[in-house]
């Protein structure tokens, strides 16, 4: 059977600047993590426990191999986040040792349980020359993401591997990495945070408020930075946090909001009408129109005055010949936003067959 590490290898040299295709599945021992047990409510309570027990064993034999760690945690729920108990077991080992099974397992094990543990051995440690290893385990995102996010935070060199690996990963693996950037990256990956971060995936939800808290974006969008780049990435910001109450910051959680609601609808005005920003612009009209302005960061004056600017860009005719020529009516995604978004806000293009 392939090593997991291997199989990322594989899938990363065929497209190097992109994301695995989907996200590396099946791995290649998907058939037997197919009949895998689920944990038990004890193991969740526990969870780490069992694994902290098997590596305490291991280590207490100084003779034992890495390789003897390969099946040892099948049948236990091996943690893919970090965990107390095997942290804790990774720092009662000698440290050359961890590193040691820890890169071993990542490297040559075919059993993604036991990677996960080798994974997380290094995510105890900081050697620079693991970085390497720990990206390409981490192109496996959606398991192998957030320790390895954990694992480059503790690193010298960390953010620019952080960002590296953030331009290659989707769905929660893209969450577990931004996130890791937004704390110990902002600085360098500043540029990219405010320019493409978000990728238009649901999971967006979680880290769209870290996003623009960490990059200073009401610094770059009032402070004469504002480009098309950053107007386009701005408004995909503040749509997202129109709505993901219960994921991450809303605009009625982020101080700047009114401030930076006010410059993308106004830098709106300058930009090519694209049926893409007429869509993100509309979505954030509309529930700044419905909500109670607090609930958007805004007096009511301010909400008034945004929600004008957005409708006057939105009703030019421009803009609506746009849509005219580019928007799907007959779509699934038409069938949601014309009687939710279109109606509710009497947008022009919408407002009769063929006219606007």
């Amino acid at each position: 059977m392939t090593a997991l590490f291997e199989h990322a290898l594989r899938l990363h040299r065929q497209a190097p600047d992109a994301p695995l295709p989907r996200d590396g599945e099946p791995y290649p021992d998907g058939e037997r993590h197919r009949r895998h047990r689920p944990e038990s409510r004890q193991e969740f309570r526990l969870q780490g426990a069992s694994v902290a027990r098997i590596l305490d064993r291991h280590f207490a034999d100084p003779d034992a191999p890495a390789g003897a760690l390969v099946d040892a945690f099948h049948d236990v729920h091996v943690p893919i986040h970090p965990n107390e108990h095997i942290g804790a077991a990774a720092r009662r080992a000698e440290p050359r040792r961890v590193r040691r099974t820890g890169r071993w397992l990542v490297r040559h094990s075919t059993d993604r349980c036991s990677v996960t543990v080798g994974l997380a051995l290094l995510a105890a440690d900081h050697a620079e020359p693991d970085i390497p290893l720990i990206q390409t385990i981490g192109l496996l995102s959606d398991r192998f993401g957030s320790l390895a996010a954990e694992a480059l935070m503790r690193r010298q060199g960390g953010a620019e591997a952080l960002l590296w690996l953030a331009r290659r990963v989707t769905g929660w693996g893209r969450v577990y990495v931004v996130e890791a950037l937004c704390r110990v990256g902002a600085g360098i990956a500043r540029p990219w945070l405010l320019r493409e971060a978000c990728d238009g995936d649901f999971l967006n939800g979680y880290f769209a408020g870290k996003v623009a808290t960490a990059a200073h974006l009401h610094e770059a969008v009032l402070g004469g930075d504002l480009d098309d780049d950053v107007a386009d990435h701005t408004g995909r910001l503040l749509r997202i946090m129109t709505g993901c109450e219960g994921m991450g910051t809303t605009l009625a959680t982020y101080p700047p909001a009114a401030a930076v609601l006010a410059a993308h609808s106004a830098y709106l005005a300058t930009q090519a009408p694209t049926v893409e920003r007429y869509l993100v612009a509309a979505n954030i009209a509309g529930p700044l129109a419905e909500k109670a302005p607090s609930e958007n960061g805004c007096t009511p004056a301010q909400r008034d005055d945004v929600v004008r600017q957005y409708l006057a860009v939105l009703n030019r005719q421009d803009w609506c010949d746009a849509v005219h020529a580019g928007f799907d009516r007959d779509g699934e995604y038409a069938a949601w936003f014309v009687p939710n978004v279109a109606t509710r806000l009497s947008l022009r293009a919408f407002s009769s067959p063929g006219r606007g």
